[in-house]
């Protein structure tokens, strides 16, 4: 004979849903005789991961990310007064007045440098580095990037002034250390 909806299962029969290991699993979880202890019973404490989707925008800065994942490093140039910023900047920081973007060179000067023997975790295992401050003609700022290609151990004033060329990285990651520079050859 056919079930139909309307008639009921016997309650004898059990559903059961599949069980994983994941999530929280607790053991011997201490529960009281009487049910007037209940109000005494010690907080269950559960520690589990939390992720959360992080959503960032890059706004005005969007222009010199989407630079960096094509090769290009850009630049900001004041469209009243002609200052012009190594980093970018979307108003001119001596009169206001709204910057256009512009490729700068990719190759430059070592202005300065220095040798960082700690770093954030994204760097750590990289230390010691060199963080330097690149120059170029004609261009009012100075841009701060990693050097790569010299030896962090041995540091040498025969730096300041060197020539040196952008690169990038090949699988651009939105961030400011998609670009780095290297001794030019």
């Amino acid at each position: 004979m056919k079930q139909t909806c309307l008639e009921k299962k016997p309650l004898t029969e059990k559903i059961k849903l599949a069980e994983t290991d994941d999530g929280a699993i607790l053991f011997r979880v201490p529960f009281p005789k009487n049910l007037k202890d209940l109000h005494d019973m010690s907080p269950i404490i559960i520690k589990q991961p939390y992720h959360i989707d992080y959503i960032h925008s890059f706004g005005q800065d969007s222009p010199f990310f989407a630079g960096l994942a094509n090769g290009k490093l850009l630049g900001t140039k004041c469209s009243k007064c002609g200052y012009t910023y190594g980093t970018p900047k979307g108003h001119c920081m001596n009169c206001g007045t709204r910057c256009n973007w512009i490729e700068l060179p990719l190759t430059g000067r070592v202005h300065t440098f220095t040798v960082c023997q700690f770093g954030s975790e994204e760097f750590l295992k990289e230390t010691p580095f060199v963080l330097a401050l690149i120059e170029w003609d004609k261009v009012d700022t100075l841009f701060l990037t990693r050097l790569v290609g010299v030896d962090a151990a041995n540091p040498s004033l025969d730096w300041v002034g060197m020539k040196v060329r952008a690169q990038f990285k090949r699988n651009a990651k939105f961030k400011p250390t998609d670009v780095y520079f290297v001794p030019e050859k």
